[in-house]
């Protein structure tokens, strides 16, 4: 498939609000804008449903000299790379980042490749590294990138192979139409997530290693579950939703109910054949359920594809998640600071539309914000104003909890319905006299909880 792309190219169906959106951006003379492109791939063509220029990075001190005798030297490729991280984390099942832009005044327009193509490099390597799903033979592994001219608006698209560092740019297709994901039909489930890490050592480097691998173990028998789809197995190539027309006039989207069925003898064989006996300091128990949701394209999707998406989206919301918990444990590594001062939860996944398309971005709400700081980052991430009203955070519950050291946390709500994403801290030296309960934040419980040799429950709700 891949040579395939170098000889044809690939086409990408743009949304118009993503027209409109580009048009009204400027590039001063002297200076540059960079940005993302995000959408859905399929084996065909691409469709590209957002754009969202890199926000401005608040510098500390002195600002940072000037690296060479153009702005596109000056590029900030670490704050590029991040903002396509943190974007990533935003978008539900079956859309990703596709690639990138660049806006420039004509005099910058000669050496606009080149900067698009370290870019392009470096952002996929930084948003890939880590990633718990294998990619299959079909997944598209082209990135587009697109030069705009601030002054004429001429624009130049070409892809890259991102696998292949030696590839060069190919010529490609960027066509606007009207409502492009207008009629994607919506697959929703909630998964109960339940497992247990071993954790050796108390560095946060050797943290990371052990929740990386115990999550990739996990992430294996999600992606061979069983996937039902509005009570149909999807696993082969039959045409998800036979029979639906595509209609771009159409804002009717279909929502289908999923469900992901693990086998029980497919898990218990996997653990006996892998068994082994290692000392540890501690675990980690991840542990609850969360909500997750995908969009499949309408350019003849196969049912196994619609299941791929939202397995996938399962992987990603909980290792979101945990990379959260693991980037506070490197921050507090250490801090003896602020122990006994309150309580906190990993955060719960909350919904809000995007503007004209109608599909969802998700972000992740800590206990102590509100709606507003939601709001203010989907502002600042992907550049839009969001009605607070807009944002849907009934989906996964995350109240106050109680914790009684060696016992079931209790849900301080009436409906128990949904579990909460919380840090538990057990004792696990008998010879250390009982300490007093301590509520605190997930990092410096996590902290605690290894130089304790204890166990830290993560609940997610």
């Amino acid at each position: 498939m891949i040579g395939k792309q170098g000889r044809m190219g690939r086409s990408y169906f743009v949304d118009e609000a993503v027209e409109e959106y580009l048009g009204g951006l400027q590039a001063a003379p002297g200076s540059c804008v960079t940005g993302l492109l995000a959408g859905q791939s399929s084996p065909q063509r691409d469709f590209v449903v957002l754009a969202v220029q890199t926000p401005h990075r608040e510098s500390e001190g002195q600002p940072k000299a000037s690296k060479g005798v153009s702005p596109l030297d000056d590029i900030d490729v670490e704050w590029v790379t991040e903002h396509a991280k943190q974007v990533s984390r935003m978008l539900p099942g079956g859309l990703c980042i596709l690639g990138l832009f660049l806006v420039t005044p004509p005099e910058l327009s000669k050496d606009a490749q080149n900067a698009l193509k370290r870019l392009i490099f470096a952002m996929d390597k930084y948003i890939t590294k880590g990633r718990l799903w294998e990619l299959s033979e079909e997944d598209v592994t082209d990135r587009v990138t697109l030069h705009i001219c601030s002054k004429t608006k001429k624009l130049v698209c070409k892809s890259f192979d991102v696998k292949d560092p030696k590839s060069s740019a190919k010529p490609a297709d960027w066509k606007y139409q009207t409502g492009v994901s207008s009629s994607w039909p919506m697959l929703t489930c909630s998964v109960e997530v339940d497992l247990q890490i071993p954790v050796t050592g108390s560095s946060s480097d050797n943290t990371d290693k052990c929740m990386k691998d115990g999550l990739r173990r996990w992430a294996k028998q999600i992606e061979a579950a069983c996937c039902l789809i509005n009570g149909r197995q999807a696993l082969d190539d039959s045409e998800f939703i036979s029979g639906q027309k595509k209609n771009p006039k159409t804002t009717n989207r279909q929502t289908l109910p999923a469900r992901i069925i693990v086998s029980d003898e497919q898990s218990e064989l996997d653990e006996r054949s892998s068994a082994l006996v290692q000392v540890c300091s501690g675990s980690m128990k991840v542990r609850g359920v969360v909500h997750c949701r995908a969009y499949i394209h309408n350019n003849k999707p196969k049912a196994r594809h619609a299941a791929q998406a939202i397995k996938r989206d399962i992987i990603n919301t909980v290792c979101s998640r945990v990379e959260m918990f693991l980037e506070d444990l490197l921050i507090n590594e250490g801090s003896q600071k602020g122990l006994c001062s309150g309580q906190q939860a990993l955060p719960r996944r909350v919904f809000a539309p995007m503007p004209i398309s109608g599909l969802s971005v998700c972000d992740y709400m800590f206990p102590d914000e509100s709606t507003a700081d939601v709001a203010e980052r989907l502002k600042e991430m992907l550049d839009c104003e969001t009605p607070e009203e807009g944002i849907d955070t009934s989906l996964e519950s995350n109240q106050l909890f109680s914790a009684v050291s060696g016992s079931e946390i209790t849900n301080s709500r009436d409906d128990d319905s949904n579990k909460h994403v919380i840090s538990e801290i057990q004792d696990g030296t008998p010879k250390i006299q009982k300490a007093p309960q301590y509520y605190a934040g997930v990092a410096v419980a996590a902290a605690i909880a290894l130089l304790a040799t204890a166990t830290s429950l993560l609940y997610f709700s």
